[in-house]
């Protein structure tokens, strides 16, 4: 049920009861766990385009964190068994067991379309008892849950405790070339995994770090994730990472860190008609007029002038230019800091179900540590 009140019927699938959330669209054809488990997702029913969901399983090792995010999922075709050397238990059972109220059978490209028309938008997943009660007040509680914007949910996906990534456990001989701090405001497995490959050792810590924190470490770097939620609310890593532009210590931030890098800066963000999510997202990076296609999962953007470098509106910072630009649209995917050590993106190079156009990202961000521990010791 939509908060316009369309509404689609099909069986139930996973758990059985009621699931809120924005409705979005993910266009990705593979990597269905790695979505689910994203946890940028939270609180949001992930419509996925692609038609067949389920057919290779779940394992213990595709995971993109501790536990499943997606508030509800809606799915055409379900696989009825899984089929996969690599499978340990159905989609369906995983669903079940983490108590997340899914919907198949439904037709995914008609609310696709409609939500590509209307925009994401409130919604519900009703099924068992739950699905019985009149249509008039399946559709109340859908409009009356809060929405997207305002929604300040990092603090809710983040970590409790702070965790090393090590790089001697990714592959990597010798002594880590870099530390790096972290701030999980939603971060994926695999993005600590990408810079321990690189030989970094990575302090993974809540999203309620303060500088103090940080520097108690003594990084070489600071990384902020992706995550959910209105970057509008994220006033308390806004004011972290402005002390940490004003050491000039390297940041990198992906994402939800990319909107917080934006209005560190001065910049506003707003909210997108229906967001990019998908691992077929095409951006171009204006530096070297290379085209990537880029994993992304984002409802915000940042409001920053295409045209570039201009003066950042916090002018301390110096000059600033849009990096990176989204081929569909001209939604902003990138910031780089000209005279500052600070670059982010919007989307997600650490694709862990692909693509991996952007893996040389995490290498500019080793480069630039490098560079930063080079003027140090001039």
């Amino acid at each position: 049920m939509l908060e316009d009140g369309r509404s689609f019927r099909g069986r139930a699938y996973g758990a059985q009861g009621t699931a809120l959330g924005e409705a979005v669209f993910a266009t990705g054809m593979t990597g269905y766990q790695e979505t689910i488990t994203d946890p940028s997702y939270a609180r949001q029913l992930v419509v996925q385009t692609a038609p067949h969901i389920g057919n290779t399983g779940v394992n213990g090792d595709d995971a993109e964190s501790r536990r499943i995010w997606v508030a509800g999922y809606i799915v055409r075709d379900a696989a009825r068994r899984p089929s996969s050397w690599r499978s340990e238990r159905t989609l369906d059972e995983q669903l079940a067991e983490q108590g997340v109220v899914g919907i198949s059978g439904v037709d995914t490209r008609a609310v696709t379309r409609h939500l590509r028309e209307r925009g994401a938008m409130k919604a519900g997943i009703f099924s068992g008892s739950d699905a019985e009660r009149p249509d008039s007040e399946l559709l109340a509680a859908v409009q009356a849950q809060q929405g997207m914007e305002g929604a300040r949910l990092a603090e809710e996906v983040s970590v409790d405790d702070a965790y090393v990534i090590d790089p001697a456990d990714h592959g990597w001989q010798g002594e880590p070339l870099a530390t790096v701090a972290a701030i999980d405001l939603g971060i994926k497995s695999m993005t600590p995994v990408r810079l321990a490959e690189r030989g970094v050792r990575t302090h993974v810590l809540p999203a309620a770090t303060t500088f103090e924190d940080l520097r108690a470490l003594d990084p070489d770097g600071v990384f902020m994730s992706n995550g959910p939620g209105d970057p509008a609310t994220a006033d308390v890593q806004v004011a972290l990472l402005r002390e940490v532009l004003d050491a000039r210590i390297p940041f990198f931030g992906i994402c939800f860190g990319n909107q917080i890098l934006g209005r560190a800066l001065g910049f506003g963000t707003y909210k997108l008609r229906y967001g990019h999510r998908g691992i077929n997202q095409p951006v171009l990076d204006r530096r070297t007029g290379k085209v990537e296609i880029t994993s992304q999962n984002h409802g915000f953007a940042v409001d920053a002038p295409l045209d570039g470098p201009v003066t950042a509106p916090e002018a301390r910072y110096g000059r600033v230019e849009v990096s990176h630009v989204s081929l569909n649209d001209d939604v902003v995917e990138g910031l780089a800091c000209l005279d500052i050590p600070a670059f982010s993106v919007q989307y997600h190079p650490e694709a862990a179900a692909g693509p991996h156009d952007s893996a040389y990202l995490f290498d500019r961000f080793v480069d630039l540590m490098a560079a930063s521990k080079t003027k140090e010791s001039l």
